[in-house]
């Protein structure tokens, strides 16, 4: 059973974000996050971090700007999840804005395998660039760079995963993870680092002159982009990124969003006006994913990327397809999961590494992430790939470093792992398949050795009793519009509650009218089709219910424990 319990509020930094005139629920909120000053919660780009401090990107963007002075052709080398589809569209077309000639060239995850290898470097090679550019990989493309090096290909890695011991002997490379690089904020997405190399690109081509007599590229057209890329990849909400995806945000409400940001929000039935990180990181994220997990990502960046809202909405269409398709394979799937699970035991159990031969190596990334929220254990999931390798998938909870997990089993059983990459929630990498059975108790072993009872007894923290003659309808929008996220949760708020009636809508919601300290509110329990009790204690978000023309506050109910 989850515990509850309120996140706990430095006192000192609730009274100086009270002394800056911030509402006392907001100061609260953000007391809660450990915010103190309202520099960290401003908006505007000016409160953005220089790129100067980037390791590496003054050198690159010195380099980048003889390239384009020279006519070079550049070929960037994307990633196929969001992130790296998103810095790809970003690439292309901040580069083009800047005089570039640029192309792009993305793996299939089935035929090439991850980042910049030797097959797509021979893919790439055919196209006969002057240099490549890699967005959202490159920092582990050891073999990779080696083979463009061979081929007379400098390789310019932009990326933000964390790197091995070794680095790519390539032409430059900003990453702010790079060992000795001092950029402050160390949680940038891929988008995020390309973003930033085209503003020091810019910068450089202003010092040379370019621009003299003409306006400059405005580069703020991409931060829809770069917001959804951010968001969509789980990286952390730190203050630089809030900065980067209030902007995007603020730019798709206000109608300036690129066409195939537009059409994305139109086939998934939401309102551009009003955009939240809910329709990045839930709507359009995993539309744009399932290119990559099922598809070809070309379709994504693509759309990303097309120039008008007709040419935009035919391709969203097909993404908007194809994630249905992803959620029937992932519905499958999670059902054999636990079909097998029930056969692992996992009473006992402190990780869980799975496979199956019928799944699919695009959805096992989303299976781990469901089957980690169920049993709050770090979870691998495997897929069958090519030449008798596994392809997995992990997700992890708080207290295991998921690639620092990785990089201990494979000092501990050499050559166990094949490769791997990744952050601390998510990681993938590859196994032989006769070697499924070792790595499951290298896994199990390593888990049982660092985490304690403690680290597997889920913990919902929530932002404790909500004063209800705090809430109304413009405190709920602006909650909604604030940026939330990975390292910065979103408001959740716990109380008791008493049921006056409820039923079930749609097959498999339940629609409730209760009471919480006499006011009565609608409240929804989204995929339970069950009936609650008369009264019970829950954790709640707020929302807004538009129907008619009226707006009413609604509450999405998440867990709950009878009282009765």
């Amino acid at each position: 059973m989850p515990k509850i319990q309120p996140r706990s509020i430095d006192p000192g930094k609730y009274e100086k974000l009270l002394g800056h005139g911030i509402s006392p629920l907001m100061s609260r909120l953000y007391a809660a996050r450990n915010v103190d000053t309202p520099e960290e919660i401003q908006s505007r780009l000016t409160s953005l971090l220089p790129f100067d401090s980037m390791k590496g990107i003054r050198d690159m963007a010195s380099e980048l700007a003889d390239g384009i002075e020279a006519g070079a052709r550049f070929l960037i080398v994307a990633d196929y999840d969001a992130d790296g589809a998103t810095a790809c569209a970003v690439g292309v077309e901040g580069l083009r804005m800047l005089g570039a000639k640029v192309d792009y060239l993305v793996p299939n995850r089935a035929v090439h395998g991850y980042g910049l290898s030797p097959a797509i470097v021979e893919e790439a090679a055919q196209r006969e660039p002057d240099a490549l550019i890699t967005v959202d990989n490159g920092i582990s493309a050891i073999d990779g760079v080696n083979a463009a090096n061979e081929l007379g290909i400098p390789v310019y890695v932009t990326d933000h995963h964390l790197p091995g011991d070794t680095l790519p002997d390539a032409a430059g490379i900003v990453n702010p993870n790079q060992p000795g690089c001092p950029f402050p904020s160390k949680n940038l997405a891929g988008v995020g680092v390309m973003f930033y190399l085209l503003l020091a690109l810019r910068s450089e081509l202003r010092n040379r002159g370019t621009f003299d007599g003409q306006q400059e590229p405005d580069l703020r057209v991409l931060l829809d982009r770069v917001a959804l890329g951010t968001v969509a990849d789980v990286v952390k909400l730190d203050a630089n990124n809030r900065v980067l995806v209030n902007q995007g945000l603020q730019r798709i409400r206000a109608g300036l969003a690129s066409p195939g940001i537009k059409a994305l929000m139109q086939v998934s039935g939401r309102r551009p006006e009003k955009a939240s990180v809910f329709d990045l990181a839930f709507m359009l994220g995993p539309r744009l994913n399932a290119a990559g997990r099922l598809e070809d990502m070309r379709l994504g960046i693509d759309c990303l990327l097309a120039s008008s809202i007709d040419k935009a909405l035919p391709l969203a269409q097909q993404l908007h397809d194809i994630n249905q398709s992803r959620k029937d394979i992932e519905a499958d799937m999670k059902e054999q999961a636990l079909a097998l699970l029930e056969e692992i035991d996992c009473v006992g159990k402190h990780g869980i590494a799975i496979y199956h031969q019928e799944w699919h190596a695009g959805v096992v990334g989303i299976l781990a992430s469901r089957l980690k929220e169920k049993y709050h254990r770090p979870v691998i999931a495997f897929a069958p790939g090519d030449g008798g390798e596994l392809k997995g998938s992990g997700r992890s909870i708080a207290a295991l470093h998921l690639r620092d997990a990785l990089d201990w089993i494979d000092r501990q059983h050499p050559g166990l792992i094949l490769k791997f990459g990744g952050h601390a929630m998510a990681a993938g990498l590859s196994i032989k398949e006769e070697n499924f059975p070792a790595f499951q108790e290298a896994f199990e072993q390593l888990a049982s050795e660092w985490l304690s009872p403690a680290d597997l007894e889920e913990i919902i923290e929530t932002d404790g009793e909500l004063d209800l003659a705090e809430l109304s309808i413009d405190v709920v929008r602006s909650l909604d519009h604030a940026v939330w996220g990975q390292g910065f949760p979103a408001p959740l708020f716990q109380g008791d509650f008493r049921v006056l009636n409820q039923r079930v809508v749609g097959e498999k919601h339940l629609k409730l009218e209760v009471s919480m300290e006499n006011r009565r509110m609608e409240a929804m329990l989204f995929f339970h089709h069950e009936m609650l009790p008369d009264r019970f204690a829950g954790t709640y978000t707020t929302m807004l219910n538009e129907f008619n023309g009226q707006i009413a506050i609604q509450l999405k109910l998440h867990h709950w424990e009878s009282l009765s």
